[in-house]
């Protein structure tokens, strides 16, 4: 972001317009959200990433191999295989797979299927960020915090999380954030 007097001209990074093209595409197919480090980094945060992670709803293989030949014609191709069937059986098994320009080799976009309650949740209550400048749709900023603080927890996910409680910090919800580490234990650590 630069300051240009009394306006800010946020100015696109490499990974944003990768970002913004990729979603392009995926916006006519189903709904997505970038989700995990992306989302501190698009606010600001000076931190390196290789990779953007995506959850995209589930749906059937042919729709998905539409959204692959599409993804392909517009200079996308995936790591894993070229061949449709072989991306939605990794997608299919609750995998990821990995999108890279043709080409290059970073940066990649890791895609996933939705997997549970609260993935869905996730997608439901997407929203675009308007502090990031960007046209696109993140999880939360709640289920972000609630994520990198009860489940991720590295030291880089603790960071993140503290810048987002910082650039947000009289917005977001305590509640909703104790609430989605509740579902967090539950549904990912099997706790009761």
């Amino acid at each position: 972001m630069v300051d240009k007097g009394d306006r800010r001209v946020y100015e696109k990074t490499i990974l944003d317009s990768f970002v913004e093209d990729f979603v392009n595409v995926l916006d006519k197919y189903c709904k997505y959200i970038i989700v995990s480090g992306f989302v501190a980094i698009a606010h600001g945060r000076s931190r390196g990433t290789e990779d953007v992670d995506m959850i995209i709803e589930k749906f059937d293989f042919e729709k998905f191999k539409k959204l692959h030949e599409e993804l392909e014609k517009n200079n996308f191709e995936c790591i894993q295989s070229p061949r449709a069937e072989v991306v939605y059986e990794y997608l299919i098994k609750k995998d990821s797979v990995r999108y890279i320009r043709k080409g290059t080799f970073v940066p990649e976009m890791e895609v996933k299927f939705s997997k549970d309650e609260l993935d869905e949740m996730q997608l439901a209550t997407r929203k675009k960020l308007e502090f990031t400048g960007m046209d696109v749709f993140f999880s939360s900023v709640e289920m972000n915090i609630a994520f990198k603080e009860e489940l991720l927890k590295s030291d880089k996910d603790m960071e993140d999380a503290k810048h987002l409680r910082i650039i947000y910090k009289d917005k977001i919800d305590e509640n909703l954030i104790n609430d989605i580490k509740r579902m967090i234990r539950k549904l990912r650590l099997n706790e009761r």
